[in-house]
């Protein structure tokens, strides 16, 4: 486990996250932004020694949120992280990384992000059929340098996300956006409109190469708010997900009481 004590807010950090990904600036910071807060420890995790696989070309496929209450930005935040939960996936195996922010000894807010490691495909998919995802009703176009700016207010400095060169490196033709700055784009639209306390779900799909133009829609399934980035031109998705008010969901529980015995470090 890795952890820092009393994070504080820089308020012009977050004013530029926030513009960047399209929040309003508030007396609250975004959901995920306390992500941005511990990716450093996220990384110091992945790339400690002792970490049984190498931190680059690790996938992004999920991610999970829960917000318990709006997070004031004159709050500092003690976050912990760890890993658990290695199991297989139909392309290689798959872990989560659980992310959790607490204050005065209550967890605020607590996040999954589930990466895969590739590897021997499963012979049957046993992945069950998606729901169908909402059609686009918002064009984005999105510029080349998008990675670059996303990687200098969150310190997400994967070549993958930067220029071509450095993505052709790793298979792709284009840089590629961040899963997180999308993401994060998409919540941005529903931005004082959810309710105080919630469960953010999301798939990630066919990556985004920049520059792009890209679709966005919501839809309402009762009180759950569905959401999707799609391909503007094919209709392919780039991501997908749900938000459930917590009247009626449940916490993230993958890993919660699964913690790693990896390297635990103080900052």
């Amino acid at each position: 486990m890795v952890r820092s004590r009393d994070q504080s807010i820089d308020l012009e950090h977050l004013a530029d996250y926030s513009r960047l990904c399209g929040f309003g600036l508030k007396a609250t910071v975004p959901v995920t932004y306390p992500h941005i807060l511990a990716f450093g420890l996220q990384l110091a995790l992945l790339t400690d020694l002792r970490f049984p696989f190498p931190a680059l070309g690790l996938v992004h496929i999920h991610n999970s949120i829960t917000q318990h209450r709006p997070l004031r930005t004159s709050e500092p935040l003690d976050l912990e992280v760890w890993a658990a939960n290695l199991r297989p996936h139909r392309r290689g195996r798959q872990f989560d990384v659980i992310t959790t922010a607490t204050i005065a000894g209550s967890v605020v807010w607590e996040e999954c992000t589930t990466l895969l490691r590739r590897g021997v495909d499963h012979p049957r998919d046993t992945a069950g059929r998606p729901d169908p995802l909402p059609v686009g009703q918002v064009e984005w176009r999105l510029p080349t340098d998008l990675g670059r700016r996303y990687a200098a207010v969150s310190g997400d400095y994967n070549p993958i996300h930067l220029y071509g060169i450095t993505a052709r490196a790793f298979g792709f033709q284009r840089p590629i956006a961040h899963g997180m700055w999308s993401l994060a784009r998409c919540l941005a639209e529903l931005d004082g409109r959810l309710p105080d306390g919630y469960t953010m779900e999301a798939a990630f799909s066919k990556p985004i190469l920049l520059p792009a133009k890209v679709a966005y829609a919501t839809t309402m399934r009762g009180e759950v708010v569905r959401f999707a980035l799609t391909d503007a031109s094919e209709g392919t998705p780039h991501v997908g997900g749900t938000i459930t008010p917590s009247a009626i969901a449940g916490t993230c529980e993958r890993g919660t009481d699964q913690r790693s015995d990896g390297p635990s470090r103080g900052t």
